[in-house]
């Protein structure tokens, strides 16, 4: 079958590398892609904004499937546009994936359905959101309802902070995201997070992963898009998971299917493990990034196959998805000045020699200038390697780090900390 992927970033790099080892997959097209996902597909010269572009180089080009990796084209609604051409689509309609698009319809459908989620308020203006404070203790966390690169989540620490984040949401400091504003309850706990796959009715689990939102070593800075996961995540046990998937998963799916709006693709759920169980912080209607490419080094099934099950409504015909029982670790790699303005241009080399010893290295924010390989955004590189845990994988994550060559870039070096700390019994 030939496959169409969405997207330019680590994650879509991921997506390339394990559908182009799939039997299924016979001719793979992606745009607008990046060099790394060169070296997997064939890029396509099309406006990925423009989905009577993409319906038609699908058709010129006997497209069967169509993968969408990011979550703005989904949210947009590119997915509805397919389907009405005929095209197998992964990834939810636009209504189901309000999931993401809309944090406040997430929160609604939790308390319809009675899955475990922090208390909230939803606010459509200003005073209903600051009056709403008074309703919950400090921290308290501050989201703007819609999509905002991952910059939304505000927790004030202070009702002062918190007065701010309001302030500033409704006065467009979030764009249209911040039209509408969740305040909600702080949660406490470990937060982990857990991927299934459904095609609206049948639902299997996907693995779990932890990541690393903020900048800088220890969890501290500015939250970032990420800087690193390991998977699987242990802390989410298989009893726990259970309870995920009964509790938090299948609930979801039920009732978007019941309430007409099934569901079709990935859920990716973020969740904290308090001490009452699992609560859902939210839900993205797509892989994460760059918890995505730590299921990639360890699924054994063949991506393309479970991809086209899901678009055809057929999940239940096939196995549930295998993973190696290895440890996967990624660090990013990234530019200079991240999560900020971060700096362009610079140059990246010694890659084939870092990707020794089966260590694979995604491009995410990548770009050839003249013949050279230069940074072109904020995430530039993502180190990924297997290990017999997660001690083993980041050391030889790491070891690859110290070969490639980017003087412009930074990353984290604890990634994966809390996983290596538990190993080592401390």
């Amino acid at each position: 079958m030939n496959i169409f992927l969405i997207g330019s970033g680590g994650r879509e790099h991921a997506l390339a590398w394990k559908l182009a080892q799939s039997p299924n997959t016979h001719k793979l097209y992606a745009a607008p892609g990046n060099p790394g996902i060169l070296q997997e597909a064939e890029l396509a010269d099309i406006d990925i904004n423009d989905h009577g572009a993409v319906v038609r180089f699908c058709q010129m080009n006997q497209v069967e499937l169509v993968v969408v990796g990011p979550e703005a084209p989904l949210v947009d609604g590119i997915a509805d546009y397919l389907r009405a051409a005929d095209l197998l689509v992964f990834g939810p309609d636009k209504a189901a994936a309000q999931l993401e698009g809309s944090k406040g319809f997430t929160k609604d459908l939790c308390a319809r359905a009675n899955i475990p989620t922090a208390k909230y308020a939803r606010t459509s203006n200003a005073a209903d959101a600051l009056a709403a404070l008074d309703d919950f203790a400090i921290p308290v966390v501050i989201k703007a309802d819609g999509l905002a690169a991952g910059k939304g989540v505000i927790i004030a620490e202070t009702r002062e902070q918190a007065v701010d984040a309001i302030n500033d949401m409704f006065g467009g400091g979030f764009g249209e995201a911040g039209a509408e504003v969740v305040v909600e309850e702080f949660l406490t706990g470990e937060e982990v997070s857990f991927f299934a796959i459904t095609d609206g009715q049948t639902v299997v689990p996907f693995g779990t992963a932890q990541d690393h939102k903020r900048v800088g070593e220890g969890d501290t800075g500015p939250n970032t898009g990420g800087m690193g996961a390991y998977s699987p995540a242990p802390v989410l046990t298989e009893e726990l998971q259970q309870r995920v998937m009964d509790e938090i998963i299948k609930p979801t799916v039920e009732t978007l299917a019941a309430e007409g709006t099934p569901y079709s693709g990935v859920l990716f759920a973020g969740l904290m493990l308090t001490e009452s169980g699992p609560q859902l912080i939210e839900y993205n209607a797509r892989f994460g990034d760059p918890e995505c490419q730590v299921l990639m080094m360890r699924l054994d099934s063949h991506l393309a196959r479970i991809m086209i099950a899901t678009a055809r409504g057929e999940l239940n015909d096939i196995p549930e998805p295998v993973f190696d029982p290895r440890s996967a670790l990624t660090v990013v790699m990234a530019a200079n000045g991240y999560p900020g303005s971060p700096e362009k241009g610079g140059k990246i080399s010694n890659l084939r020699e870092a990707e020794k010893d089966g260590v694979k290295i995604f491009h995410a924010g990548t770009a050839v200038v003249e013949r050279s390989l230069v940074a072109n955004g904020g995430r530039v590189l993502n180190v990924t390697a297997l290990g017999k845990n997660a001690t083993e994988a980041q050391a030889k994550v790491y070891a690859a780090v110290d070969k490639v060559d980017f003087d412009s870039g930074f990353c984290r070096r604890d990634i994966g900390w809390r996983e290596v700390a538990r190993e080592a019994g401390d």
